[in-house]
């Protein structure tokens, strides 16, 4: 598909991972509206088109980790395993493209540039890298919260003369590791799922660690049909129950404090939740490992006993013992074999912390106390989390101001979707929404249902524009941030605060309220007339 120069649409969509092929799909379909997707990959799958690393999995059960739009889309797609892998998620969405059609007005290998609001005709002046120019009405972002990856700015970075990649840009080709001398940088989501993996082809791996992690296992195996179909018979009654839950997850909520019970009874507690696996042990054991520091540490010394217990050589397990943050303070991590992998003769932990990189060589890593020669570098070293993605892009609204700058001590939104200044400019999964607090799909869902709700009533109403008060986005953002207080995520450099990168404004970004909460808050202000939005009407001199 191309984009014909100056053309007049709807709403231009950018990005078609999961938030950019439903929201297509609700715009053009549902709303009968003309819409262009753009996209910078050659097909859709957004994260999961771009992040095909070794071990690339979900850390949402599978049954949940789908659209939940289309009773008929849940009953046909069969799951193979507990966690969907990369390979599979991506066929997923291919599948999900092509049922709905969704490639018809979408145009790949296409990045937005540019996108300006115009305040004579109350519409957005899109660009792109291969020079369209198209206007539309509604502007929506599906561009993820992980999108942008980022490498340190490591001294001689450019020098090595080997092969380098970053998890989140993989070669779609692979990558043949074996035989050669590997080395990773980071022990983030995407280190952990990878080292196991590339431990087993390559002849030696080297794993460079700024920080510990707690990890749970994730117990993956395949998935028994007879339970996948009796999930089929209730899938309604169970994706209700995660829209309305914490995590967006379809767990009874446990409501038992780990300081309520004795040593004995937490462990035993700790204990069938791990051989559970997944994101039961925060969710199924005790309801105050995110808000108590005292619980938090209960759970972090079992984590912390469980790795002395797997790791055999006694001095590399401590190295691997988390101490720097507590449990729940970071991205809750799934793990498959992660622990195991340092026992293998192969493997090197490097402790970057109290010997950190000094530069990058021709010939490999040197890091305070000496040099390893590699082959290949694997830098799993995370994202500009959150704002990275829209900063890539040079967004502007009333009066020429650019959001980077609005966002310049941190971002400020409405809801997670919408900007004070920036009219019909709505974001999926924005910061300020709970996003990578839940499981995405869930928030996803929520978010694009709710623009289309927004841009359907603009319709009906004869409305131009609806934009964020100043006084409400001030709101939301004090009580995005309050909410985050007395919790663990304040007690740890992490990129929900954006420490990751050098600079970046120290801010809490995703609502930690959970899914089900925000929805009401979300259905709230709906209700009582657009609450914390001025809505304007159109002009007799711009046309509808």
């Amino acid at each position: 598909m191309m984009v014909t120069t100056d053309r007049e649409l709807d709403a231009v969509v950018i990005g078609a991972g999961f938030s950019g092929l439903y929201m297509n799909y609700r715009l053009r379909d549902v709303l009968g509206l003309d819409v262009v997707v753009f996209e910078g990959g050659s097909d859709v799958g957004g994260t999961w088109y771009w992040n095909r690393y070794p071990g690339a999995r979900c850390d949402s059960e599978s049954y949940m980790y789908c659209f939940s739009f289309d009773p008929e889309l849940m009953q046909e797609w069969e799951w193979s395993g507990k966690y969907p892998e990369q390979p599979e998620i991506l066929r997923y969405l291919n599948h999900v493209a092509d049922r709905y059609d969704l490639r018809r007005n979408t145009q790949f290998e296409t990045r937005v540039t540019a996108a300006h609001f115009d305040e004579t005709t109350d519409r957005w002046r899109v660009e792109t890298d291969r020079g369209d120019r198209v206007s539309c009405r509604y502007l929506i972002t599906g561009i993820g919260c992980l999108s942008t990856g980022q490498i340190p700015d490591f001294p001689g970075r450019d020098s090595f003369t080997g092969e380098a990649y970053h998890t989140g840009s993989w070669p779609h080709e692979g990558v043949d590791f074996t035989g050669k001398r590997v080395a990773v940088i980071g022990t983030g989501s995407s280190g952990i799922q990878s080292i196991p993996v590339i431990a087993r082809q390559a002849e030696q791996l080297v794993v460079f660690q700024r920080t510990a992690q707690y990890t749970i296992p994730a117990r993956h195996a395949t998935v028994n049909k007879a339970v996948l179909d009796k999930v089929k018979l209730d899938y309604e009654a169970i994706y209700d129950k995660a829209r309305w839950s914490v995590g967006g997850f379809p767990y009874d909520v446990v409501d038992r404090s780990a300081l309520s019970v004795d040593e004995q009874e937490r462990d035993a507690i700790f204990e069938q939740t791990w051989q559970e696996g997944g994101f039961r042990f925060v969710f199924g054991s005790f309801s105050d490992l995110r808000t108590s520091r005292q619980a938090s540490e209960t759970a972090a010394e079992f984590i912390r006993n469980k790795i002395r217990q797997t790791v055999k050589d006694p001095a590399v397990a401590e190295k691997l013992v988390p101490t720097t943050h507590p449990f729940g303070s970071k991205r809750t991590l799934i793990d498959t074999e992660y622990f195991e992998t340092y026992n293998r003769d192969n493997v090197t932990l490097v402790d970057i912390r109290s010997a950190p990189i000094t530069e990058i060589t021709p010939t490999g890593i040197r890091t305070a106390d000496g040099h390893y020669e590699v082959d290949i570098i694997v830098y799993a070293t995370g994202f500009d989390a959150m704002t990275g993605s829209f900063n890539r892009i040079d967004i502007r609204g009333r009066g020429g101001e650019a959001l980077r700058d609005t966002w310049s001590a941190g971002p400020l939104t409405y809801l997670g979707l919408t900007v004070a200044g920036f009219p019909t400019l709505f974001m999926s999964t924005g910061p300020g929404s709970p996003s990578v607090l839940s499981n995405m799909p869930v928030a996803i869902e929520q978010h694009v249902e709710y623009v289309s709700r927004i841009i359907e009533h603009l319709r009906a109403e004869g409305l131009a524009t609806i934009e964020a008060d100043a006084e409400a986005q001030a709101a939301w953002v004090a009580h995005v941030n309050e909410l985050a207080q007395p919790t663990m995520f304040m007690h740890a450099d992490s990129w929900y605060l954006g420490a990751n990168i050098p600079g970046k404004p120290r801010v809490f970004m995703p609502y930690c309220g959970g899914v089900g909460t925000y929805r009401k808050r979300c259905d709230e202000v709906a209700a009582n007339g657009w609450e914390g939005f001025t809505l304007r009407p159109v002009t007799a001199a711009v046309p509808a």
